[in-house]
């Protein structure tokens, strides 16, 4: 689907859609459309007891006064807590309903909103952000589609009178979207697809969008000691890798800002086997990963002012005669030592190489993880926060106001020493699980011991990497959870 910013004249075809909040005031299009329909969409609203609250939509087919087929009126609820998010949500919604009623184009009124924060351009921007995330498909696989069972809708233009602001903020927002759609489409891949060679030349053919890559395999791993990182791959016929994307957008002596994820791209649980029911979903134990690719895309895209760094462990963990087993113990790059207790506990074993590596190498400003680590913080969080654990108040905060802005929102749990005992080993430095309490939390106090004091967030994505239904901005499996909040927390806060 095309998405492009457009005039504010009122269009001849396809669909109209009308921006609407609470306190049903006429916004200008809104103004201008009523009085082509002599006072119509004003008595339509009336009758409708349409009140502009957040998910209203009111339909009118073949408005008389118009030559649109179709007008809707989509309720942004209270101007004064209109966030972004809020915004995208509404056009996604309304490219749903669009493709619902098989309309091939539709113009969207981005009118400044009065008494709202978000400024006169911007409004049209995010508008067409949520249109654009509204229309991603993963249908590469399916063969017997026919016409109908596809979107119809093949054009969004939105409208508006601050065309030049709008155009400046939509040429980075649609980067972000393609790193959305990168993180989504690596994460809905299947895992003969998508391996951990096969996602390193991924990232590879990033080069093109001015990433600097590197892929480490697994003899160069050997030789800096991660034996943390190989020991789960070591039951797979695929090599692991470790690969190394870098955005130097900002001055040139300048610590960069890190990502590390977790690219588990498919787990058994290896020898400590994971239930047959639901395994098929494991091939998203990578979301970690994808959302870090997805975010160093969306850097480059829109040419951000800073130096990034994103790094990414690649693993695939199966349960063949040379698998790890429970009770091996490892020594990590860091030289601290692992026992093995349970080998589905396998993301934290990547994320302890891949930190360390990280810290050792870059010297950056902060180090933030993304994993679909524990299953446990769905039963805290369920779909609706990822879980946030850090040693830095002040990032946390930062973390946390770019979560509330971008709509992909956290929840902050706690950290500290007194977790240590329940990762505490008989033969190791630390046993790589807690046992049963507090399985979220003793996850972020092992990797904790991996970041060497450099300010540190750790993200647990297991409840947001892909959902059991979907969204009006997230359509599929793949939400692509993490691209939009990292690319707001370096907006925000690391290019000014």
């Amino acid at each position: 689907m095309n998405v492009t910013i457009s005039s504010s004249t009122l269009p001849k075809t396809g669909a109209l859609v009308l921006i609407a909040v609470e306190g049903n005031k006429l916004l200008p299009t809104a103004l201008a459309v009523d009085e082509a329909m002599d006072g119509g969409l004003a008595r339509a609203i009336k009758a409708a007891d349409f009140k502009g609250k957040a998910g209203q939509v009111l339909d009118i087919a073949a408005p008389q006064g118009l030559s649109v087929n179709r007008l809707f009126v989509v309720g942004l609820g209270a101007a004064k807590s209109l966030k972004p998010a809020g915004l995208e949500t509404a056009a996604g919604r309304m490219v749903g309903r669009l493709n619902s009623a098989r309309i091939k184009q539709g113009s969207i009124a981005g009118d400044a909103i009065e008494g709202s924060e978000i400024a006169d351009g911007d409004v049209a921007a995010h508008l067409a952000l949520g249109a654009q995330l509204a229309a991603y498909r993963f249908d590469g696989y399916r063969t017997k589609q026919k016409p109908d069972q596809k979107p119809s809708v093949t054009k969004i233009g939105v409208m508006t009178k601050a065309q030049a602001r709008a155009k400046k903020a939509w040429a980075a927002l649609s980067a972000v979207g393609q790193g959305v759609y990168l993180a989504r489409d690596l994460v809905n891949e299947p895992p003969n697809v998508l391996y951990p060679e096969s996602f390193a030349k991924k990232c590879k053919a990033l080069t093109s969008k001015g990433l600097k890559v590197e892929v480490l395999g697994e003899k160069q791993m050997e030789k800096l000691g991660m034996g943390s990182l190989l020991g789960v791959g070591q039951g797979s016929v695929r090599e692991s890798q470790l690969v190394v994307m870098r955005w130097d957008g900002g001055a040139a002596k300048s610590k960069p800002v890190a990502f590390v994820g977790k690219g588990v791209t498919f787990d058994t649980g290896g020898i400590s086997l994971k239930p047959g029911a639901g395994m098929e979903d494991m091939k998203g134990d990578m979301g970690g990963a994808a959302a870090v690719t997805g975010t160093m895309l969306a850097l480059a895209a829109r040419k951000a002012k800073v130096n990034a760094v994103g790094v990414i462990g690649l693993v695939e963990n199966m349960p063949d005669a040379g698998a790890q087993r429970p009770g091996d113990i490892v020594t990590s790059m860091s030289g601290q030592t692992i026992e093995i207790q349970n080998t589905d506990a396998e993301g934290r074993l990547v994320l302890a190489d891949a930190l360390w590596y990280t810290q050792d190498r870059f010297k950056p400003r902060f180090m933030i993880d993304l994993a679909t680590l524990t299953g446990a913080i769905l039963v805290a969080l369920g779909e609706e926060h990822a879980g946030l654990f850090s040693d830095n108040d002040k990032l946390a905060d930062q973390i946390l106001d770019a979560g509330k802005a971008s709509g992909e929102t956290l929840w902050r749990l706690p950290m500290g020493p007194g977790y240590d005992k329940l990762i505490k080993s008989k033969f190791a430095d630390m046993r790589n699980i807690g046992g049963r309490f507090a399985g979220s939390i003793t996850a972020a106090q092992f990797l904790g011991h991996y970041t060497n004091g450099v300010p540190w967030a750790h993200l647990d994505i297991a409840g947001t990497a892909w959902q059991s239904g979907s969204k009006p901005t997230s359509p599929s499996w793949g939400t692509g959870w993490g691209v939009r909040l990292l690319d707001r927390l370096v907006s925000d806060n690391f290019e000014k």
